[in-house]
This record gives C-alpha cells, sequence and structure tokens, in this order.
C-alpha cells in the first residue's frame, strides 16, 4: 500500500509541475499591458515603466518563470501584483469557502447518484425510465441555469434561503449551511445525474454476474446481496466518474459563486484574470491542482480498499 501511495504522489507532483509550467509560460505571453490595467488609464508612461521593472515584467519570461518556480519549491507563491498582499494569505482566505460548496457538492452528488442508480437498476420499469429521463434532462441544463432557477424558486418565491450572500461556520453553523445549500445543489445536480447512469449501468451489469446467482443459492436475502455485494461492486466506475467530474465542478463553482457572490476562489479567479496578477493567478491553480490530486488519491485509495487488485497496477 506503502508503494501505491507513493506512486500516487509522484503522478500528482509531475501533474502539478507540467500543468503550472504551461499555465505560466501561457498567461504570462498572453498578459499584456498588465501594469497599465494595474495602475488605470490615468497613470502616465513613466510610471508604468517603474512598476513594470518592480514586477520584473522587463526580463525574459524564461528568466521570470525560474525566478517564480525556486520561490514556488520554497513555499512562497509571490505577492499579488493587484493587492500587494501575500498570495498565500489571499488564498487562505478565500479556500474554506470554495471547499465548504465543492465538499458538499461531492457529498451530496454521490449520495443521490447512489440512491438514483441502484432504484433505477433494482426497480426497473417505468420507475427506471423515470430516472433516467430526468437524469439526462438535468444534466443537458447548465448550472448557471440551475442556480437562477434554484435562487428565484427557493429564494425569491419561498424564502426559505437568502439569494446571495455567505455566512462563515464560527458566525453560525445553521445561517453557514443556509447560505451553501443552493450553490450546492446547482453544482451538484447536474453531476449527480451523469454518476447515477454510471451506477445504474454498473449496477445491472453486477447483478447479472454468477456470483449473484450464487448468493441467490446460498439463501442470502436480496438486500444483503445488493448493498453488501453488489453496490460495493458497482462503485469503482462511479467513483471514476465522480473524480473526472470533481474537475467540472471546480469549473462551475467559479460561476456559481459569481450568482450567489460567495467570497471564494472562483469570484478570485474572475478578477485576478482580469488584471493580469499572475502570481495570484498561478496560486490559485497551484491551489486547484492539488485540490484535483488529493481527490484522486482518495478515490484510489477508496478503489484499492474495494478492489485489492487496484494495488497492483
Amino acid at each position: 500500500m506503502a508503494s501505491f501511495i507513493l506512486k500516487r504522489l509522484l503522478a500528482g507532483i509531475g501533474l502539478l509541475f507540467v500543468i503550472s509550467s504551461v499555465v505560466y509560460l501561457l498567461m504570462s505571453l498572453a498578459a499584456t499591458d498588465v501594469a497599465r490595467n494595474l495602475l488605470g488609464e490615468t497613470a502616465t508612461q513613466d510610471q508604468v515603466v517603474t512598476l513594470e521593472k518592480q514586477l520584473g515584467l522587463d526580463q525574459p519570461v524564461l528568466v521570470r518563470y525560474w525566478g517564480w518556480l525556486t520561490d514556488a519549491l520554497t513555499g512562497d507563491l509571490g505577492t499579488s501584483w493587484s493587492s500587494r498582499t501575500s498570495v498565500t494569505e489571499i488564498i487562505a482566505s478565500r479556500i474554506g469557502v470554495t471547499l465548504s460548496v465543492l465538499i458538499g457538492a461531492v457529498l451530496l452528488t454521490a449520495l443521490l447518484a447512489i440512491v438514483l442508480g441502484a432504484a433505477a437498476a433494482i426497480t426497473g420499469g417505468w420507475a427506471d425510465r423515470i430516472i433516467q429521463v430526468s437524469s439526462v434532462v438535468v444534466a443537458a441544463v447548465p448550472n448557471f441555469l440551475v442556480a437562477l432557477m434554484l435562487v428565484f424558486v427557493f429564494a425569491l418565491q419561498l424564502g426559505w434561503f437568502r439569494a446571495t450572500g455567505y455566512t462563515p461556520p464560527d458566525v453560525s453553523i445553521g445561517a453557514w449551511l443556509a447560505s451553501i445549500t443552493l450553490p450546492v445543489l446547482a453544482i451538484a445536480l447536474g453531476s449527480a445525474a451523469g454518476v447515477a447512469q454510471q451506477v445504474r449501468g454498473s449496477m445491472i451489469d453486477q447483478m447479472q454476474r454468477d456470483y449473484v446467482r450464487t448468493l441467490e443459492c446460498r439463501g442470502l436475502d436480496a438486500r444483503t446481496i445488493i448493498f453488501r455485494h453488489v453496490l460495493r461492486n458497482s462503485a469503482g466506475p462511479a467513483l471514476n466518474v465522480l473524480a473526472v467530474l470533481f474537475v467540472a465542478m471546480i469549473g462551475g463553482a467559479v460561476v456559481i459563486e459569481q450568482i450567489f457572490a460567495i467570497p471564494g476562489l472562483g469570484s478570485l479567479t474572475v478578477n485576478a484574470s482580469l488584471l493580469g496578477d499572475v502570481p495570484l493567478i498561478m496560486g490559485i491553480v497551484i491551489t486547484t491542482v492539488v485540490m484535483v490530486v488529493v481527490l484522486n488519491l482518495i478515490v484510489d485509495l477508496l478503489q484499492a480498499w474495494l478492489n485489492p487488485k487496484v494495488r497492483l497496477s
């Protein structure tokens, strides 16, 4: 198991290096008039030139990248060009908000996918068709439209939740849960549809296997067979789909946080991109890749627990 974890960590480090390198080079080449954007249109040319020298923009891209990389390897992600604040401090103040939404979305996606997928596989008939059609329809609707519909129904019409805003958990647990409920639902509904289809297909395939008939002949009741054997053996493919969808959830969180005015990494990414704040964007990229690597490691460990053969792959 130790070698299994080590291989996954090394693969994650390699992925982190490649993505950060590519993003830095692309951002540096695409960013134009950064100093002018930061200072505003009223700044003089001398002020623009001075700021470019302070930020190191007068140096070649590879020189700037090497300086950033050597600092990043020591844990220093640099200083934001726009706010003159440590990138690490800025991200630390925002990541908890985004993680609360993403973790909630992942857990709700898994729960809905298991319930809907298992129900479709077990019941069959009209119930299966209704669940499948509903899943396809929900998956086809963009999450920002889902978010707007949720706001209209549950915030504006029913008044159960606030339309915008975020309450930290240290202020009020109840208010915090209320503030992230609609964003979590907006992200999870579409994702759950795709995973539910995978759970359904895997369970139908497993229920046709010989070991199920063997267990039935041994006298095990249907509930035990489904929940202790079929569902466990069907979880592997569903976990893979969930891991892939997590990347889409991160992208969706950028839009969802804007709609609900949540002060997470999403709104921070938009503002940093508009200003061409390369250090801050790179800090967000590093954080995002780390989250993806950690989730994939957790999924791999769950896969290894469900199926020991995975440890040898």
